[in-house]
């Protein structure tokens, strides 16, 4: 199948069209930004976040009131910062400059908002369903994609669980931010319905991508994509979906709970042999 007969997934609402050379391309409902679910009381799209009055090419911690009240998350060349020590996180949440700011267009801290910016293919694994890989090298922390959906509360991410048949896939991505003294941000992301190309990529106990929340125009985050090592053209793309990076103990299947978890085919040396279960939503 020549690159002219390939479906362009997201439409043309990409910048740059997401590959998919099946025949019966998946089907669903094309979004590259979260959109309101059920139980979520804001549009995740609309510019809600105050902008900066910066003037400059590329906006400073010393004078941007976007990274004032954030972590700098990001180089100069608009790169992942951090990635040494990705279970430390960021001690503060990482906004980014919005709609609203008076800064350059290319300004580092502009970056998740710019969007889609590889080439990128999804196609069917031998064993995992549909995945994605990168038809480019992606240096080591540079963007990739982000896990668009219907942002939901966590009654209706329990709710899907609860109904889900065993033969459908969970899409269902739920992001604890801790802010000290107790205080916990809770954000539930499902691309079933509604998604992008992040709804395609597989789990991984050995990935090469790290998942961080970013806010750009709205208080609720963006679930940003940054490959976190060097990855080359042709090779599949992946994240641990309990938010971790980097290896992890091996686990059993849990007993007694009236719950199934599904077998990891990842093929990495450290492999849990199954997939994270997020037992709290159903709790």
């Amino acid at each position: 199948m020549t690159e002219e007969q390939c479906v362009d997934l997201s439409g043309g609402l990409e910048d740059v069209p997401v590959i998919c050379e099946a025949l019966t391309p998946p089907t669903f409902k094309y979004s590259t930004d979260n959109v309101q679910g059920p139980g979520c009381s804001v549009d995740p799209s609309e510019v809600t976040l105050p902008g900066c009055s910066c003037s400059s090419h590329s906006c400073h911690p010393e004078t941007c009131t976007c990274l004032q009240t954030s972590d700098k998350a990001y180089d100069d060349t608009g790169r992942l910062l951090n990635l040494d020590r990705p279970e430390s996180g960021y001690s503060s949440p990482v906004f980014e400059c919005n709609a609203l700011c008076t800064c350059s267009d290319t300004c580092s801290n502009r970056v998740v908002g710019r969007g889609l910016r590889l080439r990128l293919e999804v196609w069917r694994t031998k064993s995992k369903g549909w995945g994605v890989r990168t038809m480019e090298e992606i240096p080591r922390g540079m963007f990739v994609c982000e896990y668009a959906g219907e942002v939901i509360t966590f009654e209706e991410a329990k709710r899907r669980q609860l109904t889900q048949r065993a033969e459908e896939n969970n899409y269902i991505i739920a992001v604890r931010e801790h802010a000290g003294t107790g205080s916990v941000t809770e954000t539930f992301v499902d691309p079933a319905r509604t998604g992008n190309v992040g709804r395609f990529l597989n789990h991984s106990c050995a990935p090469n991508l790290y998942m961080l929340p970013v806010r750009v125009h709205s208080a609720i985050p963006r679930l940003a994509l940054f490959a976190g090592r060097d990855i080359h053209a042709q090779e599949e793309l992946t994240f641990e979906y309990s938010g971790r990076y980097g290896a992890q103990k091996p686990v059993e299947a849990p007993s007694g709970d009236g719950l199934k978890r599904k077998q990891c085919h990842c093929g990495s040396v450290n492999c849990t042999r199954f997939l994270p279960l997020d037992l709290s939503i159903l709790g």
